[in-house]
């Protein structure tokens, strides 16, 4: 059990420095226990560079009952424990596999891109990761963008080699397109709608997706914000490009924030969400939507298939993307945001959807 209570309080310090990137009045009661972030420069690579990334394995999701392997409509399949030498890893907002789910793009929060493989083990859970590369994400001009004070980048879309990055804070989406030369691409804006550019300080876009063109919505990039709401308290999202360009809204239930977003084979949405609060306390949820339901003007809901709180092994979950294994399971693999803090850890952690 001290186990356990040591992890509630790690839990609680984790949640306590996450409010310090938000305007919240709580703030300063926590001030102690996040410790102060070096500028963007100094955890962004000037150049391309490979670096070592360790992986420890997470047996259990439960921390009470190490043999619970289901959650809601999810199977825990496995997870790591991500470290690294390099002092720029961390900070990872948004995840985007391959169809195989073994090539991996990752961005930090400090505009650095991470690039790489995950190693299966024979049993098909995760082992490691390998060939690992961080690079800065350039501008239009071939320098990182940091250089320009973008740097807070939280979500990733991808459209065969086109990639899509939302920076938080200063409002804005580009897009780089990976055929020339990967991340060593230089990245151009994309106009957005101007609902966007007005959305709160650090409550931006967090959540990005490229419809496929057989779909309905075919072709449009869905882009939701963390906590922009709208006059009913709503969270705002919008449809730039496509047949039917438009803001629509996600209903916000439980003093959840959306963190990310990524698109199961049979084109639903599925949302990424996070809350923390004195009274609610902390937890993670992945809700699924229909993506029929998604149009200009609408309100959107659906149900949560996955709720984990303080007795599961959870963190700053920031990044969700799905795929479809060689035994034609559809896998979610999740990766935390550790902000760069020693109270919290980068996780790597999958699941198969029981329910398709």
């Amino acid at each position: 059990m001290a186990s356990l209570i040591d992890r509630r309080r790690l839990l609680f310090l984790t949640a306590s420095s996450l409010l310090l990137t938000g305007p919240s009045a709580a703030s300063a009661q926590f001030a102690a226990h996040a410790p102060e972030q070096p500028p963007p420069d100094e955890l962004t690579p000037p150049a391309p560079v490979s670096i070592t990334v360790n992986a420890r394995p997470v047996a259990a999701f439960d921390l009470r009952d190490r043999s619970r392997a289901r959650f809601g409509s999810l199977t825990f399949r496995g997870g790591l424990i991500l470290t690294s030498a390099f002092r720029g890893f961390g900070g990872l907002s948004s995840l985007r596999l391959d169809s195989k789910g073994r090539q991996f793009i990752s961005a930090s929060d400090k505009g650095t891109w991470f690039t790489g493989r995950i190693v299966y083990a024979a049993s098909g859970e995760m082992a490691g990761l390998a060939d690992v590369e961080a690079a800065p994400m350039l501008g239009r001009d071939g320098r990182p963008i940091t250089e320009r004070g973008w740097f807070d980048t939280e979500s990733i879309a991808r459209d065969g080699s086109l990639v899509y990055v939302g920076i938080e804070r200063v409002n804005r989406i580009m897009r780089f397109d990976f055929a020339k030369g990967y991340t060593r691409a230089r990245g151009e804006e994309v106009e957005v709608p101007a609902a966007i550019r007005r959305l709160p300080f650090n409550r931006g876009l967090e959540a990005m997706v490229v419809v496929p063109r057989d779909r309905p919505l075919g072709g449009a990039l869905i882009a939701i914000s963390e906590r922009g709401l709208d006059a009913e308290r709503n969270i705002l999202a919008f449809l730039i490009g496509g047949p039917a360009p438009g803001r629509f809204a996600i209903r916000r239930t439980g003093n959840y924030d959306i963190s990310d977003a990524c698109l199961l084979p049979s084109g639903d949405l599925l949302i990424l969400e996070r809350k923390f609060s004195l009274t609610g306390g902390i937890g993670i949820r992945i809700r699924r939507i229909g993506i029929d339901a998604i149009a200009p003007g609408a309100l959107v809901d659906g149900p949560s298939i996955f709720d984990a709180g303080l007795g599961q092994q959870i963190d700053n979950f920031e990044g969700l993307s799905a795929f479809v294994n060689d035994d034609g399971e559809i896998v979610l693999t999740l990766v935390s945001d550790d902000n760069f803090s020693l109270f919290q850890r980068t996780l790597l952690m999958q699941f198969t959807l029981a329910e398709h």
